[in-house]
């Protein structure tokens, strides 16, 4: 018999999250390991009167493909792939890989080429203009990175997400007016002081929707605003299986104009020279799920973390009103709950992690 959370978090996924409606087609991706969860995916589909397209993989990034092709033909997706990126009305991922380090082995070249091919598909989820949804499920190479048994990991998966999500959601509301109001964030911290501008810009609330788990208020920061420096010394940088500690950047009119890291300096600096918009930000966001409270080199859970911020490097949601664009979107986090504090328009807001009037 099923798991009866594997059920609920697929009720989860379709109604809340994508909102299935009959006659939808509905792209489902996803790895052999995740199976429970994905009949649940489908099942939850078929009661709504909608189609699943399963693309079924036995790795999400990279893969034999990635490792073989030729670069130009890496570089733009096949016609099929991407009539159903144009044509399909959500996608539902459920990311459960068989190996945290997916990618890793993959030239830079080659990585650049899986990102420009991607474009078509970035280009309507960063926009918002077809709902979309990134899952976790268990997995053995997950727990082994947060360093919990599968059990432990799989408990924690489930506290993370199945929240009462309007609650939250009426929660997070009242952080994004705070900041829905201010021209101006200041970030503070040992080794940071960053001001950014929000202007003209309005959050949006993940309350269960775009990635799972939800649980943050994030924006399209303005872009040549970002002024000042800032250290993620807390937790490392992870992007494409690499773990990168201690990354430094200044910023000046919004670029990265100095990026270094204890380890890892040289990724790091080959990533964020990607394109003309890897130095810039494309996204601030505010971690605000209670059920999240340690690290796990997952970031799809670690920029939930109660109590931080997370800056994305490169590519900018469209319809946060973010123009930036890039191959790259890589999120930061920056733990704010021992020693930090965050300002709207000059008022402190938070102090440690801990929210104030709000």
């Amino acid at each position: 018999m099923r798991d009866p959370r594997i059920d609920e978090y697929a009720r989860l996924l379709v109604e809340r999250s994508v909102g299935v409606q009959p006659g939808w087609q509905v792209q489902v991706r996803a790895t052999p390991l995740a199976r429970p969860l994905v009949e649940a995916v489908l099942e939850e589909i078929a009661r709504r009167g909608a189609y699943p397209l399963l693309q079924m993989s036995f790795e999400l990034i990279g893969g034999p493909f990635a490792r073989e092709a030729p670069l130009e033909t890496l570089r733009v997706a096949a016609p099929l792939q991407r009539r159903i990126w144009d044509e399909a009305d959500a996608f539902i991922a459920i990311w459960a890989p068989e190996n945290a380090r997916e990618g890793s082995e993959l030239s830079e070249e080659r990585k650049a080429a899986l990102q420009e091919a991607s474009t078509p598909m970035r280009e309507r989820t960063m926009s918002m203009s077809a709902p979309w949804v990134i899952a976790e499920y268990p997995v053995l190479s997950g727990a082994q990175d947060a360093g919990m048994t599968l059990s432990e990991y799989e408990q924690f998966i489930f506290d993370s997400v199945l929240l009462d999500w309007n609650a939250e959601g009426e929660r997070m509301r009242k952080i994004a007016d705070v900041f829905d109001a201010a021209e101006q964030v200041r970030i503070v911290g040992p080794g940071t002081d960053l001001t950014l501008s929000l202007a003209g810009r309005e959050g949006a609330v993940d309350d269960g929707h775009i990635n799972m788990p939800g649980g943050e208020v994030f924006y399209s920061p303005v872009e040549d605003s970002a002024e000042g420096v800032i250290e993620f010394s807390e937790f490392p940088a992870v992007y494409y299986g690499h773990e990168v500690d201690g990354v430094r950047f200044v910023f000046e009119g919004g670029r990265i104009v100095d990026a270094t890291a204890r380890s890892g300096e040289a990724f790091l600096v080959q990533t964020l020279d990607t394109d003309e918009g890897a130095r810039r930000l494309g996204e601030l966001g505010i971690g605000c799920n209670p059920g999240i409270q340690r690290f796990m080199k997952n970031v799809a859970f670690d920029e939930k973390i109660d109590g931080t911020v997370h800056l994305a490097v490169g590519n900018s949601y469209t319809f946060t009103g973010g123009t930036n664009k890039s191959s790259i979107h890589w999120d930061i986090v920056k733990d704010l709950r021992t020693a930090g504090e965050l300002y709207a328009d000059g008022k402190l807001v938070q102090q440690n992690g801990r929210w104030i009037g709000v």
